[in-house]
């Protein structure tokens, strides 16, 4: 599994759902003008886009393991402050920032209470941390259709159901467990049309995260095999696909 592709890779597999995903998290963390927000694992940008429209370049920093993720997010947005870094080692000091927020990451955190320490470490006391992920525990996700047909093809294979935070409530607990007070726990809707099959498809082939991984170390004919299998799970083209996140809010203690 990895991120280090370009920006418009990602994008095409899931840019789409997540600049959805960033007006609706950043009002859960109840960012507004005149405060100081932190984007974790920001990846090519689109909550860092919400958090630059909102407050200005000056009040908004990011972070991002990624190197391929870090130098996009620059391009696009050079009067702010992204470092390379994971959550678990944020390189700001105690009480930085009023928010920090975390967008489809926590799934992939090293060490998700860790990172959500680190969080709140960074955020002023009273201040938010917000985070959501994909529901991929009730096949929910943008990428449900994949998976359903690995189930077919490779009953045995390892899915995204057991990431962190992608079953109902896991990821208010995971809050709980960081020493977040008084959490709170919804979901987010995210909707994307496809023209044909294939768009939703062919991204699957750039390796990105854990089903592009699954999908690169087939062969050929297993790759067919999947092809075949998820778009008859998948309704006559165009489609559309509604995904839901789930989304915590924590105060920093």
């Amino acid at each position: 599994m990895h991120f280090e592709v370009g920006a418009e890779i990602y994008d095409s597999l899931m840019g789409r759902y997540s600049d959805q995903l960033a007006a609706p998290l950043a009002d859960l963390a109840g960012v507004r003008a005149g405060q100081r927000a932190l984007d974790v694992g920001c990846g090519p940008g689109a909550l860092t886009r919400e958090l630059f429209g909102r407050l200005g370049a000056d009040a908004v920093s990011a972070v991002e393991p990624s190197a391929s993720f870090v130098a996009a997010a620059r391009e696009r947005f050079p009067d702010v402050r992204i470092e390379q870094a994971p959550a678990e080692e944020l390189p700001f000091p105690d009480a930085s920032f009023d928010a920090a927020l975390a967008q489809l990451v926590v799934h992939f955190m090293r060490d998700p209470v860790a990172g959500l320490r680190e969080m709140a470490r960074v955020t002023r006391p009273g201040g938010a941390v917000a985070a959501c992920v994909w529901d991929h525990a009730d096949d929910r996700s943008p990428i449900t259709a994949f998976w359903r047909g690995v189930a077919v093809t490779d009953p045995g294979a390892r899915n995204e159901s057991t990431l962190a935070g992608a079953r109902e409530g896991h990821l208010a607990e995971l809050f709980a467990e960081a020493g977040l007070r008084d959490v709170e726990d919804t979901e987010f809707p995210a909707r994307v049309t496809y023209a044909t099959f294939e768009e939703w498809w062919d991204p699957f082939a750039y390796g990105v995260g854990p089903a592009g991984a699954y999908y690169a170390k087939l062969d050929e004919r297993a790759r067919d095999q999947l092809r075949e299998r998820c778009r008859e799970r998948l309704p006559d083209p165009p489609f559309t696909i509604e995904a839901h996140a789930w989304a915590a809010r924590g105060t920093s203690p």
